[in-house]
């Protein structure tokens, strides 16, 4: 690390703490100077990248699941909160289970399980997209479950 005020390449760290998620906040003294500075550090993460139904890979942006969300979220009481709930833990399972490449269809379920659990209509919504229903035998097909729970 290299001193910001005389450019010298020996520094000690003073403290160290956890800052946000993913990144340390380090303060710093140069051993030629004297004088103090802060750093951060994030955790270098390679990029994911998100294969489509089409085949073509895109970054993964946590933006679009939001969009997605919102969309299937509106005037329902599903809170701000909530929505980021799902967008994070989605984002926590695919960085987890996936190193470079992930299906789409793997981010869709992820929301689409997590959305179940929270709003019924919007969840509907979301499905009606995702599963790309047809008509409305595709509807009453994914809604049976949630209906009549004990036969399925």
């Amino acid at each position: 690390m290299f001193c910001p005020f005389c450019r010298d390449g020996e520094t000690k760290v003073i403290d160290s703490r956890a800052h946000e998620q993913f990144s340390i906040r380090r303060r710093r003294e140069c051993l030629e100077c004297g004088r103090r500075f802060t750093t951060y550090e994030r955790i270098e993460e390679s990029p994911l990248k998100v294969i489509k139904k089409d085949g073509s890979r895109v970054p993964f942006d946590r933006e679009k699941i939001r969009a997605g969300l919102e969309k299937a979220c509106y005037k329902r009481p599903v809170s701000a909160e909530q929505i980021e709930k799902i967008i994070c833990d989605v984002e926590a399972e695919t960085y987890q289970d996936f190193e470079r490449e992930v299906p789409s269809r793997f981010i869709g379920e992820a929301v689409f399980n997590a959305l179940r659990d929270v709003d019924q209509i919007a969840f509907v919504r979301f499905a009606s997209v995702y599963r790309e229903f047809k008509d409305v035998n595709d509807f009453v097909e994914e809604l049976e479950p949630l209906v009549n729970p004990l036969r399925h």
